[in-house]
């Protein structure tokens, strides 16, 4: 169960590679496996042209190494956070993404202008409020992931399966290591359509709440209709 999870985090990693969402060594993939209280994660400052399944850290919930010569992702502690309050998510991806970054750098949520956006993600991204001075001083990573959370107080995180983080950049996830690097990819694009939307009509608001809930609902949920059930 283990290989097979080293095997599916590197393949999420090298997607983000394939897809151009990253550039060097930038963003990490993990991924969990939940009965054995596992994580799996991209070794830091690796490039993806040299990452192999062998190459995967194993880490327990606290952080403690399992299996793995190399340091794991600087992110590491941001993706525990996630896992240990969001326990129905099976995988993590971090990245500097343009578009999505330039959003988390002018700290503003995403608005949800189209239906290309409500298909995913259930209303505007939100973003996080800026860390204080003592929270990037002392475990900055770790208290990146608890802004992550405090900020999805009253937000449903299946729904919103992505975060901006206030200067920094994007964090998504989903039900494994694959799903989380979707949601990346889709992220990228509606923050890169939302950009040149707002360019082109900036007064232009948020779609209405019945169509934003009719193309997010047909797809996601028990009365979902869109695509096949197999």
């Amino acid at each position: 169960m283990l290989k097979n999870l080293k095997i599916e985090v590197c393949e999420a990693n090298l997607e983000l590679k394939r897809s151009k969402l990253v550039i060097y060594s930038w963003g990490n993939v993990s991924g969990i496996n939940r009965n054995e209280g596992i994580v799996a994660i991209k070794p830091s400052g690796i490039s993806y042209d040299e990452l192999t399944p062998d190459g995967i850290i194993l880490l327990d919930l606290e952080g403690n190494i399992v299996e793995g010569q190399l340091r794991p992702s600087s992110d590491t502690p941001t993706h525990l956070e996630l896992y240990r309050n969001f326990e129905d998510i099976g995988g993590i991806c971090h990245t500097h993404s343009m578009n999505a970054t330039i959003w988390a750098q002018a700290c503003q949520p995403i608005p949800c202008l189209g239906t290309t956006h409500a298909d995913y993600f259930y209303g505007p991204v939100p973003v996080t409020r800026s860390m204080t001075k003592h929270e990037i001083e002392a475990d900055y990573e770790l208290n990146t992931g608890k802004a992550i959370v405090e900020t999805f107080k009253d937000l449903n995180h299946a729904q919103m399966p992505a975060v901006l983080v206030a200067n920094h950049g994007p964090f998504t996830w989903g039900p494994n290591p694959a799903k989380s690097v979707e949601a990346s990819i889709v992220l990228e694009q509606v923050a890169e359509m939302a950009l040149k939307t707002i360019i082109l009509k900036p007064e232009l608001t948020a779609i209405p709440q019945k169509l934003l809930s009719k193309h997010y609902l047909r797809k996601h949920g028990n009365n979902a209709y869109y695509g096949q059930n197999y």
